[in-house]
């Protein structure tokens, strides 16, 4: 009975280690020192930026750091869909190209690491616009990394989101490198991205495109902080002027967020940042509000400053 109390306690204390979040400060720091490595092509850089690491997961993350914040995303290239310079010896050359050519160039120098890599393609949403509306064609891409033979070794890694946002015409890329798309979060992962593939929806949470669709936008800051179950879960609210709207999301205790504030509309038709009264109950983060305008229009929720969830809201009187 002592030596079964014994395993159990090893195996708590495994889990729970492996659910913490990994300090990367001085390993990236170490990539970031290399620079931009311009005159080198890809197998030199990828030996260069992973020849000090022992560990996969350590070179993975020096390939994930270094592209992200090397490269950045073309916006009249992604808003067209136009793939014709995502080789990665070409988008090492450019410095620029679509979410596929990130997740070549990626997949590229892992493999060169000897890292079981895979290029996913499928589909975000870009703007509370997107919400409902079904596309034909893919729109992103992605990477799955494999570091085992079991279901829980295979993780989720989007270096093109990870490099910066772009804005929601699609035409300003802003660099802003995002550290959570590494090894990203399954449950948060899923309710951002859909693979045209089923198959790699990794994780216990399945849904169909349909449903995937009627979500809210998942912002970039909703990563860092560790955002789960979002309310509403539909991210097309239909409301009155008379009836408050109930949000929330849980998130990341140790992250404290000092304020929340709305942005209403869109264009030189968006409002200034309205703040919310909300309460936080050890990451439990709750607010209402009564929309005053009757109209349709997008709504981002913004915390401290970062935009982590977008709805588009049609208020009636």
């Amino acid at each position: 009975m002592k030596k079964i109390l014994l395993v159990l306690s090893i195996l708590a204390g495994f889990s729970a280690n492996a659910q913490q979040t990994e300090d990367w400060t001085a390993k990236d720091e170490y990539v970031k020192q290399l620079g931009a490595l311009e005159k080198f092509n890809v197998a030199t850089i990828a030996d260069t930026i992973t020849r000090r690491f022992a560990d996969k997961k350590d070179k993975a993350r020096a390939i994930y750091y270094w592209i992200a914040n090397n490269i950045a995303l073309d916006p009249k290239a992604t808003r067209a869909g136009d793939n014709k310079k995502i080789l990665p010896e070409e988008v090492i050359q450019l410095r620029k190209t679509t979410p596929l050519g990130f997740a070549n160039l990626f997949q590229e120098m892992a493999s060169l690491a000897t890292i079981r890599c895979l290029v996913v393609d499928g589909f975000v949403k870009y703007s509370a616009n997107d919400i409902n509306n079904k596309l034909d064609e893919v729109n992103h891409s992605w990477n799955v990394v494999q570091l085992g033979q079991s279901p829980e070794t295979w993780f989720y890694v989007d270096v093109a989101k990870a490099s910066g946002t772009l804005d929601e015409k699609m035409a300003v890329f802003s660099k802003q490198f995002t550290s959570e798309y590494f090894f990203a979060d399954r449950r948060l992962f899923n309710l951002d991205h859909y693979p045209d593939n089923s198959a790699w929806l990794l994780g216990d949470e399945k849904r169909s495109e349909k449903e995937f669709y009627a979500l809210p936008v998942i912002g970039n800051a909703a990563y860092s902080y560790g955002l789960q179950k979002p309310s509403p879960i539909t991210g097309h609210i239909k409301t009155k002027t008379t009836t408050p709207v109930n949000f929330g999301f849980i998130h990341n205790a140790k992250k404290t967020i000092s304020a929340i504030t709305l942005v209403m509309g869109e264009g030189s038709k968006q409002t200034k940042s309205e703040p919310m009264n909300f309460t936080d109950s050890d990451g439990n983060l709750k607010f209402s509000y009564k929309f005053k305008k009757a109209d349709s229009y997008p709504v981002k929720v913004v915390a401290d400053g970062n935009i982590v969830l977008q709805y588009y809201i049609d208020v009636e009187d």
